[in-house]
């Protein structure tokens, strides 16, 4: 009995204790949000505070230049009345030549007044004279159109020819141009042709100092069969070269042998019974020799047999075509 007192006054004890902690909980959160809206407001006041002082600097920067200002002015006042009495002297002239032209104005507007007028000389032509001069003018006039109409005519006919010279220079152009383009092509043609003898020539100079090698080598070897083949007509044993030789090929067969069994006796090597694909091919230019060359990356595809299947497939009657 005093077990379960104990539990009950236990569990009342943590469920009292669990409220308290919730309440405090909420409490502490409360507060948190208090911090956070307090340091929220410190912010903004901090920025309002610099605000303002930027605000301060610029006023008092304002004030200075005023102050500045209001000093020049002072310095300028003595000036003033001097410059006053000029600008009274100045509207005082003003004044009289608004009035001397408004008394020319009327001087001159007024019709019975003679001595507005100015006479300048000289004498009028008659109508005799007008009318000469006017026939001059039209001839001149006639002659000045038939030299227009000549240099139009010259115009036009230099025109022609130009045109036509502009049309001979473009074709001349095009014809330039094809031809330069058919002189690049053979010049690199005979560019490539050039670097292929002299590659031929490299080979074809390799393969005689090989090939030169090479009757060296069947000249000595003549040699040397000779010389074995008179020893062993003689009932002499070949030469001690000969011996050695032979051991070395047959050790050398032997050691090739050993190697080829261990490679398949090997427990990760893979057993090929796939023909060997080609890897080299003889070209059939006629500038180049006879000589193998590889395939590299793109080597020819050998297609499959065909399978059991095709018995199904029953090959296409080719029609003839009608025209």
């Amino acid at each position: 009995m005093s077990q379960i007192f104990f539990n009950f006054t236990f569990s009342f004890w943590v469920y009292c204790s669990g409220l308290l902690l919730r309440d405090r909980e909420e409490e502490l959160c409360i507060l948190y949000e208090k911090i956070n809206i307090q340091e929220m407001l410190c912010r903004n006041g901090d920025t309002q505070m610099q605000v303002m002082d930027e605000k301060i600097r610029f006023l008092k920067l304002k004030v200075a230049e005023k102050k500045r200002q209001i000093k020049l002015w002072f310095k300028a006042l003595p000036v003033r009345n001097a410059l006053d009495a000029h600008l009274v002297v100045l509207q005082i002239q003003y004044s009289q030549c608004k009035d001397r032209i408004k008394q020319m104005e009327e001087i001159f507007a007024d019709p019975t007044n003679e001595s507005r007028k100015r006479d300048l000389g000289g004498e009028d032509p008659s109508p005799p004279e007008l009318l000469r001069k006017i026939e001059q003018l039209e001839v001149e006039l006639v002659q000045k159109d038939k030299k227009l109409l000549e240099t139009d005519f010259l115009y036009e006919h230099v025109s022609r020819l130009t045109d036509r010279m502009r049309v001979a220079a473009e074709n001349g152009k095009q014809d330039t141009l094809l031809l330069a383009k058919r002189t690049n092509a053979l010049q690199k043609k005979v560019k490539d042709r050039t670097q292929k003898t002299m590659a031929l020539l490299a080979e074809l100079s390799m393969k005689q100092a090989l090939a030169i090698k090479l009757q060296q080598e069947v000249r000595d070897k003549e040699r040397f069969l000779m010389t074995v083949s008179s020893r062993i007509d003689q009932g002499l044993p070949p030469p001690k070269e000969t011996e050695n030789e032979w051991l070395k090929v047959l050790r050398n067969e032997k050691m090739q042998k050993e190697a080829a069994e261990e490679q398949a006796a090997a427990p990760n090597c893979v057993h090929r019974t796939a023909e060997q694909r080609p890897t080299a091919y003889i070209p059939d230019d006629e500038c180049s020799l006879p000589l193998p060359r590889p395939y590299g990356a793109l080597a020819p595809f050998k297609p499959t047999e065909p399978g059991s299947n095709m018995r199904h497939f029953r090959k296409p009657i080719v029609k003839p075509i009608e025209i």
